[in-house]
């Protein structure tokens, strides 16, 4: 495939406490990436791993004091040449097909924004819950509308001067939160396309835990996402919003509360059969990719992971439903106060 000179790629990765997965994402740059291939690093408080970029990087920006990805980002994007701008995390791994993939799309589809891509479906983490939540995160991805909805930071191009103009990401976020979400919601707000390319893959290494993945779910991701959401006034068709999603909350709260009514009334254990029955026809196609990748055992143990899924998502989206209402009542109180 050859290379257009005119479309120069810049990958952005802020990093903080990188560690290994850091190392091994430089490392599959540097096999991978084309030889005109800007590399920008921004060390988010973590020193350590300056150190390490500086014998693989083209730049590296120091930040003293974490303020987190999106300022990293922000500050990687502002000293980037390319006119592409890749955005990936510290503990992800390009592929020799990534870079050249995307500039292919960007040259062939002269009309898109942005792009985003996809974990692979082989994690490198081998724990069973590392392998359940980027499996499901792969099998998201691969069944999203390719019309994107949203931009990622994990793997997500876009054009430099777009970015620019979109003044990046909100800084406001500390941490790897939804900075990437609201981006993407403002793209689209101001008219721009954003394109999933499921072919575009890279790999996930985190090692998730069962703490560490809760905390992030549920309070860096579910709740902010609802108020982007709340504040956006949009819940789109798509990837974790799909409508069957929603319903599954719906049946698993049901499903919950029918549970708690047996104690006095055991003829509602047929309901809670029932509702579980629901639970696994509306989810067929998820334990399916399950079962066709991991077998049968592997799928038995992640459906009950998979329904606490939409219980904790559930409990987020009535959180930060709740938190919008009531900051909406305290600004207009405020607002009537102003004017007298």
């Amino acid at each position: 495939m050859n290379y257009p000179e005119k479309i120069p790629v810049s990958i952005v990765i802020p990093v903080h406490n990188g560690g290994e997965y850091f190392q091994k994402c430089l490392s599959c740059i540097k096999n991978f990436a084309p030889p005109q291939t800007e590399v920008i690093v921004v060390a988010d408080g973590d020193e350590i791993s300056a150190n390490l970029a500086e014998y693989f990087a083209s730049q590296v920006l120091r930040i003293s004091v974490a303020g987190g990805p999106a300022k990293a980002r922000n500050l990687g994007a502002k000293a980037a040449r390319g006119e592409i701008i890749l955005f990936i995390d510290a503990d992800t791994t390009i592929n020799a097909e990534t870079i050249p993939k995307i500039i292919d799309v960007f040259h062939q589809k002269p009309e898109i924004a942005a792009l985003i891509g996809s974990y692979d479906d082989s994690p490198g983490a081998i724990n069973f819950l590392s392998q359940y939540k980027n499996l499901f995160h792969h099998y998201t991805h691969q069944n999203g509308s390719e019309e994107g909805s949203t931009f990622w930071g994990a793997c997500g191009a876009i054009r430099r001067d777009i970015f620019l103009e979109m003044e990046g990401f909100d800084e406001s976020y500390r941490r790897p939160c939804v900075e990437d979400i609201e981006l993407g919601y403002r793209l689209k707000k101001a008219g721009y396309q954003i394109k999933l390319c499921k072919d575009i893959q890279v790999k996930h290494l985190k090692k998730w835990e069962p703490i560490s993945l809760l905390k992030a779910e549920f309070f860096y991701r579910a709740i902010p996402w609802t108020a982007l959401i709340m504040r956006d006034r949009q819940l789109s068709n798509d990837l974790n919003l799909h409508w069957s999603s929603r319903i599954s909350v719906l049946l698993i709260y049901g499903l919950l509360a029918s549970l708690v009514a047996t104690w006095w009334w055991s003829p509602i254990l047929l309901i809670v059969i029932l509702l579980a029955l629901g639970l696994l026809v509306l989810n067929a196609s998820v334990y399916k990719f399950f079962y066709a990748k991991r077998g049968l055992v592997f799928t038995l143990k992640m459906i009950p992971w998979h329904w606490f899924y939409y219980i904790y998502s559930g409990l987020a989206f009535a959180i930060g439903t709740v938190r919008h209402l009531l900051r909406s009542t305290v600004i207009q109180q405020k607002g009537k106060e102003a004017l007298g």
